[in-house]
């Protein structure tokens, strides 16, 4: 505040002395060169220069603050944005209204907020050069400093009107810049390299980019022809208003009521005080430009989760001791009209392995969300120990549970780091951590990195190794046994595997469910029979229950569908040996 203060007013100062030098000099031509005269201009001049110092150290030192506030207003803003892209509801990310907001918000958020802060002192600094200059153009008529502001209108209406509609287009188009940021993702991801190349569609989302490029191309050029063809005419309007205001000036020259010190410092302090009018209206449609893309953010910021802890939340039970229970629970996803739960009723109960088998569309996945409480039921309560999800803290909840999804998330950092996310809340333990790896068998795997456990993994940065979906699931699990939760539950958690990998890691995941409460999501029978509750889901509802042995006898539902799944394992294997052992006989 103090460098923009004095910045704003040495432009006045420096002009307020050229008179001063200009006069003197006229006195001083033909004098030829002595003391005197040279004394004459000599002090004008040195405080002329010391104003020119004076200004370039302040510029080095805004310089500076400017970087630093740069850095600062970067760091916060985007501290803003993750904390509250993690506090809203889980299921916000699944609407594209959502995400567009999202992409708004992250839009050149920290660059507005500064160009914000800086428009502002702009502001500050025009304003006080502004009022000293015309402070010294009204010692020739009251009519020139209303001149210079009107002269800077045009500009101002313009640059105002074209903001406004940039910011519209921007608006727009946000959902147009997405699909540009979604075909860049599948074109440069590596996750999708081989489909790209396998299935030859590169052509396809590169044109789809090409076009919707050149179509956001062309509408940005338009903005642009409608911006400069309004610049051009505000700024022939105020060289008019300047040249009839300098032609004036000059005719009071001529009449010799003004000195040419006189029309000297005019004509610096109009044009000047032209250009700073032009650049206050500026700093004015910048804050104002800024102001509505920053509403973006703001509006970003207002959302409110709706799965939020209770006031008073009542604390988790140390150890399970009944188990959960579904109750005439009812849930359709927001915005949809059909319910995919319908006065729904399970029990888990506590200590037990609870496997869960279905068709897709079943709702499996939903109560995995439920669970987690990602979502809450519309009516009927999901209850761990007789107590309502709803009644404890969110954070504490979710402290009990640990998930192994059917796609285990690769995080690139070292192999140690990968388990111990499990538990990042606790001091991290190398022992432990080893000793996670070795229950979910990925251990001497870790050991034959070339770092070991400080090893990188995944590609994305320097040095990387990456691991096979086995053991990347092998990797999950070990985070699973490092995060010690007491309710488990897993989707789809072998399907990477191969048979006799998954053989192992039943026995590893039966070790890991010793007295804790485990909920299987699976279309695995090998896995299912060894639960010791099996219930069978479809159109929502649970239509079989029992263990493995009571609903092969019920020859319902679940023992058709092992029925079916055996015959087509036994006809591969007879298939594959058949392949291996028929070789053709060339003596023949």
């Amino acid at each position: 505040m103090v460098a923009l203060f004095v910045q704003g007013l040495l432009p006045a100062a420096s002009i307020s002395l050229t008179p001063q030098i200009v006069n003197a000099l006229v006195k001083a031509t033909g004098s030829g060169v002595s003391m005197a005269s040279v004394q004459q201009i000599l002090l004008p001049v040195g405080l002329m220069t010391g104003i020119m110092v004076l200004g370039e150290v302040l510029n080095s030192a805004s310089e500076w603050i400017r970087t630093a506030q740069s850095e600062l207003i970067h760091d916060y803003i985007t501290g803003l944005i993750h904390k509250q892209s993690v506090a809203v509801d889980y299921g916000f990310y699944e609407y594209s209204e959502y995400n567009d907001k999202l992409e708004r918000a992250r839009e050149g958020a920290s660059g507005r907020s500064l160009a914000l802060l800086e428009s502002t002192g702009s502001l500050l600094q025009n304003t006080v050069t502004l009022l000293a200059m015309a402070t010294i153009l009204l010692s020739y008529g009251l009519w020139l400093p209303a001149i210079l502001v009107i002269s800077a209108f045009p500009a101002f209406y313009f640059l105002t009107y074209i903001n406004k509609v940039q910011y519209q287009w921007s608006q727009r188009t946000t959902t147009d810049r997405r699909w540009l940021m979604y075909y860049d993702y599948l074109l440069t991801n590596s996750a999708i390299a081989a489909e790209i190349r396998l299935f030859d569609f590169a052509d396809y989302f590169q044109s789809s980019y090409q076009n919707l490029r050149r179509r956001l191309r062309r509408e940005h050029f338009n903005l642009l022809k409608l911006q400069t063809a309004g610049r051009l005419i505000a700024v022939l309007i105020a060289l008019i208003i300047a040249g009839s205001a300098l032609a004036w000036m000059g005719r009071q020259v001529l009449l010799g009521i003004l000195t040419l010190g006189d029309l000297a410092l005019f004509f610096q302090a109009f044009n000047q005080g032209q250009s700073i009018v032009k650049n206050l209206l500026s700093n004015l449609g910048q804050i104002y430009r800024n102001g509505l893309f920053l509403g973006n953010l703001f509006e970003f910021l207002r959302i409110q989760p709706t799965i939020v802890s209770p006031s008073d939340p009542i604390p988790v039970p140390s150890a399970i001791k009944q188990g959960i229970n579904f109750r005439q629970v009812c849930f359709r996803y927001p915005g949809s009209q059909e319910p995919v739960l319908d006065n729904f009723n399970l029990t888990l109960p506590a200590g037990k392995i609870v496997a869960i088998v279905g068709d897709n569309g079943a709702g499996k996945s939903t109560l995995i969300k439920l669970l987690c409480r990602f979502y809450d039921p519309d009516s009927g309560s999901i209850e761990l120990d007789g107590i309502d999800f709803r009644s404890f803290c969110v954070k504490e909840l979710r402290r009990l549970i640990t998930v192994l999804f059917q796609s285990p998330i690769p995080y690139n950092t070292t192999a140690g780091e990968n388990i111990a996310l499990g538990n990042i809340s606790t001091a991290f333990n190398q022992e432990e951590i080893e000793v996670a790896a070795q229950a979910s068998g990925i251990h001497e795997k870790l050991l034959r990195l070339p770092l070991g456990y400080n090893s990188m993994l995944g590609k994305l940065f320097p040095d990387g190794t990456d691991l096979s979906g086995g053991q990347w699931q092998r990797l999950a699990l070990a985070r699973a046994f490092f995060r010690r939760a007491q309710i488990i539950i897993l989707d789809e958690p072998t399907s990477a595997m191969d048979p006799w990998a998954e053989h192992d890691w039943l026995e590893r995941f039966r070790t890991l469910a010793s007295d804790r409460t485990a909920v299987v999501i699976t279309h695995r029978f090998t896995l299912a029979m060894q639960a010791d509750i099996i219930h069978v889901m479809r159109a929502g509802q649970i239509v079989e229950s029992g263990n493995h042995d009571e609903l092969l006898a019920l020859d319902g539902l679940y023992a058709q569908s092992w029925k079916t799944q055996m015959e087509a394992n036994f006809n591969r294997v007879v298939e594959n040996s058949i392949a291996e052992n028929c070789v053709p006989n060339t003596h023949v």
